[in-house]
């Protein structure tokens, strides 16, 4: 009775593998630098951009996974990278695969979500969360792999993991920038945020009329809001196929009379030149007071209003002693005692006037 074809793959994989691994346990094959081969195979893998991989969750950790064809199909178009592995560099994708699998290098995951959501024909073709697969074995349909190491940090993140303190040290010290960088800080994070909501806006009007027209969900820049998503991922602009159902032509029509609904509501509501120009004008003076503030008015304003106090006084003290009236800088006391010593005098005229000697009293 002969074997099929399958079994055959199968026992010959099974084989090839054992060997593998025993030749690894007697002689394992380093360079000379003392790395082992696989390792430095799996760290050119990973580096490669050709292999398409993505980010998941992985137990409450975030791993780089990848598909077996995937893997496969990568190994074909480029043989060259089995070169690393010296004597091993006739095996087939499958083996190297499995003899990372052995090599705790890579483990084969398993989505966790096996079932078709509603509004979808089939599964995520890239899970965000996974699950560890019980059979440690290489496979090409619906397999999942991630890498179990450190991926080698780039340059560019080394030098921005220095930048970072110094990057927090300056937003600490934003209230005594010059007026000149405050203003640029402004300008800088005024148009980025002016540019972020547009985008989500446009966005959302490209969706909203090609869904009533079209029936057809189609996102423009579709990661942009995507936590897991990596930098490259994040300004990916062509839209994802859609693989949802088609709407039905009812809601399609009742979301159509709605957003027509809202816009005339909207416009009816709108506020009239007047108080759109009072609303302007109120708007533009804080933003003119803001823009237009520096040390150096401040300064001037201060002293300008330091003087005018200053002439008030002045003036007021003038005024009152062209009246009579006992000057502001001068204290109660020196006023009282000047008051006391003028009816004390008085008092004396009135009695030589009658008569009487001052002496007698």
């Amino acid at each position: 009775m002969t074997k099929s074809g399958a079994e055959k793959k199968k026992a010959r994989r099974a084989g090839v593998q054992n060997g593998a691994r025993d030749l690894t346990e007697i002689t394992p094959k380093k360079q000379s630098g003392g790395k082992d081969v696989y390792q430095l195979f799996a760290d050119k893998v990973r580096d490669h951009k050709q292999l398409e991989s993505r980010w998941a969750i992985l137990q409450e950790t975030r791993v780089e996974y990848f598909r077996g064809k995937d893997f496969v199909r990568f190994l074909r178009n480029h043989p060259e990278l089995k070169e690393i592995l010296e004597p091993d560099k006739n095996l087939e994708a499958e083996d190297i695969a499995d003899t990372l699998l052995g090599k705790n290098l890579l483990v084969r995951c398993d989505r966790v979500v096996k079932t078709v959501r509603p509004g979808k024909k089939k599964l995520s073709t890239w899970p965000a969360h996974l699950e560890i697969f019980p059979d440690q074995l290489f496979s090409e349909n619906d397999a999942f792999f991630a890498w179990t190491f450190a991926k080698r940090r780039p340059l560019w993140q080394t030098i921005l993991s220095f930048l970072w303190p110094v990057v927090t040290l300056a937003i600490c010290l934003f209230p005594i920038f010059p007026h000149s960088c405050k203003l640029i800080v402004l300008y800088s994070c005024a148009g980025i945020l002016l540019l972020i909501l547009s985008l989500l806006l446009l966005r959302s009007v490209i969706f909203g009329a090609i869904w009533i027209l079209l029936g057809k969900r189609v996102w423009f820049f579709p990661n942009i809001l995507a936590e897991e998503a990596t930098l490259s991922e994040l300004f990916q602009f062509w839209p994802k196929k859609d693989d949802g159902e088609r709407p039905k032509w009812t809601s399609r029509l009742t979301y159509a009379l709605l957003a027509v609904l809202v816009i005339l509501l909207l416009r009816h509501h709108a506020p009239d030149e007047a108080a759109r120009a009072r609303y302007q004008k109120r708007v533009s003076n804080i933003i003119d007071d803001v823009l237009e503030w520096s040390p150096r008015l401040a300064l001037s304003g201060m002293m300008e209003k330091q003087q005018i106090v200053v002439n008030d006084t002045q003036t007021n003290n003038e005024d009152a002693s062209s009246k009579g009236d006992p000057p502001e800088d001068s204290t109660i006391s020196d006023f009282v005692n000047e008051e006391t010593i003028s009816d004390v005098q008085s008092a004396e005229d009135d009695i030589q006037a009658d008569g009487f000697d001052s002496s007698d009293i």
